[in-house]
């Protein structure tokens, strides 16, 4: 008879294992190797992800003001929080496994007919433990590490959203500076001719609409001057956002004086499920379904609860005894589903589906980070090419334009040509300046890609 005992009981844990109670989640451990896509050569293990933002941002103005925001920051500060929520929970499903004590002392009195009063009391400790033979508990737990893990890696997401965007707001504000500079000097250019021009004019040398024409563009300088300051005061209200302060002016460095480095290595695709927090935390999504699953598959087999008591009462049977007795129970339940099968399968087939979905996610969200490395790292390298040719655009603007404002001036061309030569060569620069930004901008991007800024 025991040996019949023992196959039924191997029998039943081999059957339950099959149905998925018991089994455990697999990670991932393949990605697409054309990840990143088919021009993007991708063979090194080194990862540019991996490198400490400090070594990246080397201004020392930026770095106090990421460390400011690592501080202070609002959001990744409610990260952090959600952190010890999830770490609550997983004590809990740890916990659970233990039995559970309560303290339940009781009184009565009691009288009959008017008769004397009789007075009994009990004070028991109770217990209750839940044997975990079909993996409910087991599951729970597992899926609270899951979402344990899933909240780590949300920290880590916000990290580095919020070091990446401390930087992209103070190279914002680099590149405007800049722009504005430039656009400074072209106006006290302008000023500067239009000054010239009313002398000529005067002089009976030069006409009145030519003049008017030069005071007009002078005019517009004006107003790109003045809206390039309200777009530095907007940036700096960014930063202050970051930062979690009021509104106020940033000291800063210069757009020419910063320094980064010249390689770029993306590492092999198959690093992307270890280095980017949101793929990671969409592969934790994925294993909590996983697990919800299986703890919809526990509730379809029988919960086993022991249970009982130990302490002191004074009353036992019919007669009251003073002083009081010991009092022991202890009792054994087993609860099965019955009638609730139906409910049982809906369940069921709701974590079937949610699993599927937070499959989908997953393969989203790794799909989603392989095309914004190749987003940043087209950009970046665009950048780089486009950089030597403005450079050349503007040298050949600067000889254009000394050459046409001498032309003018011995009256063999018109003004014109002047203001021609003198608003395309701003516009150059203008873009020189936006481009290096783009260029910058692209790296900090590729960095955020690959899931740097890890503590």
């Amino acid at each position: 008879m025991k040996k019949v005992n023992i196959l039924i009981i191997s029998a039943t844990a081999f059957a339950l294992s099959g149905c998925g109670i018991y089994s455990k989640y697999q990670p991932e451990t393949e990605v697409p190797a054309d990840l990143y896509g088919q021009t993007v050569q991708a063979t090194d293990t080194t990862n540019f992800g991996r490198t400490d933002w400090r070594e990246l941002f080397t201004d020392p103005i930026l770095q106090s003001l990421i460390e400011k925001g690592l501080e202070n920051n609002t959001d990744y500060l409610s990260a952090q929080l959600r952190v010890k929520e999830a770490e609550a929970t997983l004590l809990s499903s740890k916990l659970a496994y233990l039995p559970s004590f309560a303290l339940a002392p009781q009184g009565n009195i009691s009288s009959f007919d008017g008769g004397d009063a009789s007075k009994t009391y009990s004070v028991p400790v109770t217990a209750s433990w839940e044997i975990d033979i079909f993996g409910r508990m087991r599951n729970a737990k597992r899926q609270a590490q899951a979402l344990y893990a899933q909240s780590e890696d949300y920290k880590q997401a916000v990290r580095t959203q919020l070091i990446a965007g401390i930087a992209n707001t103070y190279y914002t504000l680099l590149m405007l500076d800049e722009q504005l500079a430039l656009t400074l000097e072209t106006e006290q250019a302008w000023a500067e001719t239009v000054k010239a021009a009313k002398a000529l004019m005067n002089a009976g040398q030069y006409n009145e609409a030519g003049v008017s024409q030069m005071e007009a563009t002078y005019y517009s300088v004006q107003t790109s001057a003045l809206d390039l300051k309200e777009q530095i005061n907007q940036a700096e209200n960014s930063l202050a956002l970051l930062l979690a302060e009021t509104p106020r002016r940033y000291e800063r460095g210069t757009l020419a004086e910063q320094t980064f480095p010249d390689d770029f290595s993306v590492g092999i695709p198959l690093q992307m499920l270890s280095c980017r927090p949101d793929v990671r935390s969409a592969e934790r999504s994925l294993e909590a379904a996983f697990y919800n699953t299986n703890m919809a598959r526990s509730s379809f087999y029988p919960s086993i609860t022991l249970s009982g008591s130990a302490g002191w009462t004074n009353s036992a049977g019919a007669m009251i005894v003073n002083p009081g007795k010991a009092l022991l129970s202890a009792i054994g339940s087993l609860t099965q589903p019955l009638f609730n099968r139906g409910q049982l399968l809906g369940q069921l087939k709701i974590a079937k589906a949610q699993q599927e979905e937070a499959a989908l996610a997953f393969q989203q969200a790794l799909l989603n980070a392989g095309s914004e490395v190749n987003n940043a790292l087209t950009a970046y390298q665009t950048s780089r090419d486009k950089k030597e040719l403005i450079d050349r655009q503007i040298e050949s603007l600067e000889k254009a334009l000394k050459s046409t404002t001498a032309l003018m001036q011995y009256g063999t061309t018109n003004y014109l040509e002047v203001l021609t030569a003198r608003q395309t060569l701003l516009n150059a620069q203008l873009t020189k300046a936006a481009n290096s930004f783009i260029e910058i901008q692209s790296m900090i991007n590729l960095y955020q890609a690959l899931g740097g800024g890890q503590e």
